[in-house]
């Protein structure tokens, strides 16, 4: 082989890579927040602090032509003790994860609907999402009838939330994926969910409207994320 041939073949060799590249999350800022996209994601929900515990949220498609505002109120809230690093929050603190997080489940008081297709699960008597921190089931929905869990505890860190108990808040609720990895002690449960009274306890809460419009058109064909900022 003369040793023209074999530097062009080494040089062809180099030129093609082993391995196709990666997808790697890109970021984009929507309203002023840093949103963590994958390369499919093109629904997007930024929630943006205005002042204290009140927040505006927004809604985010994109098409071929870029992102699209869609909805949008300025009557959000998040957790009342402010916002924090995920990875430094505390459970029972009150604050809501910066960062962001996929949008993965969903569960209210009404029967599913045609139009709906995130997972859904209608909530009923005994319906928990799991916060005892020496539980298998950390983080995770989990009926009484099925244990794993102290679900008799109404009160300290590893009392679980009843989820009946909140039938205006949880008429309709999206969970994310913050704490998937079942960190103890970090927090669970921490939903996009229609307003209560004030401030919430951590999650990120819209007008009823809003939610409503959000579980009609949330497609996880299209990896919907929640992006938290300041």
């Amino acid at each position: 082989m003369s040793r023209h041939l074999l530097s062009a073949l080494l040089v062809g060799v180099l030129l093609i890579p082993a391995h196709p590249a990666p997808a790697f999350a890109q970021s984009v800022v929507l309203d002023g927040v840093s949103v963590r996209v994958q390369a499919g994601t093109s629904q997007v929900v930024t929630v943006n602090r205005t002042r204290s515990w009140h927040a505006r949220v927004t809604w985010w498609s994109r098409d071929a032509s870029g992102w699209h505002q869609v909805l949008r109120t300025s009557d959000g809230r998040i957790g009342h003790g402010g916002l924090v690093r995920g990875d430094d929050r505390k459970q029972g603190t009150g604050t809501t994860p910066l960062g962001t997080y996929g949008l993965i489940g969903s569960f209210g008081i009404h029967r599913k609907q045609s139009t709906w297709d995130l997972p859904y699960r209608r909530i009923r008597r005994g319906d928990y999402w799991v916060q005892d921190n020496g539980s298998a089931f950390y983080n995770r929905y989990r009926h009484r009838s099925q244990g794993g869990f102290r679900w008799w505890l109404r009160s300290g860190p590893n009392a679980s939330e009843r989820l009946t108990d909140y039938r205006q808040q949880y008429e309709w609720a999206v969970n994310t994926s913050f704490n998937r990895s079942q960190v103890r002690h970090r927090g669970s449960g921490i939903f996009l969910h229609v307003n209560g009274r004030g401030a919430t306890a951590g999650c990120v809460s819209v007008p009823r409207w809003f939610m409503r419009s959000a579980m009609v058109r949330i497609d996880p064909d299209r990896t919907p994320v929640i992006a938290i900022g300041r």
